[in-house]
């Protein structure tokens, strides 16, 4: 059999099992029989509710590692489904089932290339790691940054890192994320006094005393961005207050906010601009952070150019590089000083009905991981 059609034949038994987060359903352990046999050491780190894997071959430097997740979203009704989403269906030259995509395939192609570049050079430098986790697609709590917290403590460092998430857009390798922006979000709840609308000066409206507020916070600019980033961005994503009567002032209105924020500012800054317009106004408020992840990017170095290198061979040209999209796990292995990128099949379908991932796609990712992983560790 081909490397190609193991690919699939792997990509077609881990989209079998329904590992909704935080679920796993035996996928790692699948992954582990067929990465053991190659000397790798399985390390299996259980947090709260989340299975994770770490998985390495090799006790020297520099250090290889695929990241990914096992987990998937959600089906929502099955019946909209053109095919069982957790029964695996080649259509027309796609592979059909929830995390075709996102990212059951990517980890197929990327145990399938370690395997074959350990056959041709059982004598490569370095070490090869995976980082697996069943929490990428939920909360982010017992996932990838549990395990970084235990590698960092055992001083175990990542020189490499490809993580699989989805970053083509219209065929494979056309785009690799070379970074992220960082991701911010902000709840600020302004108190007020209910009362009835008739009587408005018996009563504070948080909504009337937080307009100006609301409109500055709109209007801002946070930075220009930079050669790899766009301009920080501010959306408000939710806005509540009022009981539902037409005729009651409210006595609390909640305002939820999102930066996703380039490297030209930090999550300190941010914080710092918002709270100096807060203090233009005189209501009465309180404000809650949540910090998602700070920004990254690999601009240079022995990973984009090896990934770069690997495209071309495979396609016949680089990909652009990109930062756009949403958070990945790549935040949290950025930080201990790894050259993170991101780099998989098309990303059109994901977290979609029907999601499906084109065959001939995983096939030539599979090449890709391979010709880095020459790259990188010969």
């Amino acid at each position: 059999m081909s490397h190609e059609h193991e690919t699939i034949t792997l990509a077609k038994e881990l989209i079998s099992r329904p590992s909704v987060t935080p679920h796993d359903e035996g996928c790692q352990a699948l992954m582990a029989s067929y990465l053991a046999p190659l000397g790798f050491d399985i390390e299996s780190m259980f947090f709260v509710d989340t299975e994770n894997m770490w998985a390495r071959k090799g006790s020297e430097s520099p250090v290889f590692c695929f990241a990914g997740h096992t987990d998937v979203v959600p089906t929502g009704d099955v019946k909209h489904w053109q095919t069982p989403p957790f029964e695996p269906t080649e259509i027309n030259g796609y592979l059909h089932g929830r995390g075709a995509a996102d990212m059951k395939g990517s980890l197929a192609a990327m145990v399938i290339a370690t395997r074959r570049f350990v056959s041709d050079h059982p004598n490569h430098k370095g070490s090869i790691a995976f980082l697996i986790t069943s929490d990428e697609e939920g909360p982010f709590i017992n996932g990838t940054t549990r395990v970084i917290d235990v590698l960092e403590a055992r001083n175990e460092k990542i020189n490499y890192c490809i993580v699989g998430e989805p970053s083509s857009t219209d065929k494979v390798g056309d785009i690799v994320k070379n970074g992220r922006r960082g991701s911010l979000t902000g709840t600020l709840t302004v108190k007020g006094t209910q009362g009835h609308v008739a009587y408005p000066h018996l009563a504070e409206n948080p909504i009337h005393t937080s307009a100006a507020f609301i409109a500055e916070l709109s209007a801002a600019t946070w930075d220009s961005g930079n050669e790899f980033f766009p301009p920080t961005s501010m959306q408000i994503s939710n806005i509540n207050g009022g009981t539902g009567a037409g005729n009651v002032i409210p006595g609390e209105l909640t305002l939820q906010f999102n930066f996703r924020y380039s490297t030209e500012v930090t999550d300190h800054q941010l914080i710092e601009q918002v709270e100096q317009l807060l203090s233009k106004h005189s209501f009465e408020y309180q404000l809650d952070w949540i910090h998602n992840g700070q920004p990254f990017l690999t601009d240079e170095g022995t990973l984009l150019d090896s990934v770069n290198t690997a495209i071309t061979e495979v396609v016949g040209k680089p990909a652009v590089l990109s930062t756009s999209g949403g958070t990945s796990d790549g935040r949290f292995i950025a930080p201990t000083g790894a050259q993170v990128i991101e780099l998989g099949p098309c990303n059109a379908t994901i977290h979609k009905v029907n999601e499906c991932v084109k065959i001939s796609d995983l096939e030539l990712l599979t090449d890709m991981y391979y010709n880095t992983l020459v790259g990188c560790l010969l």
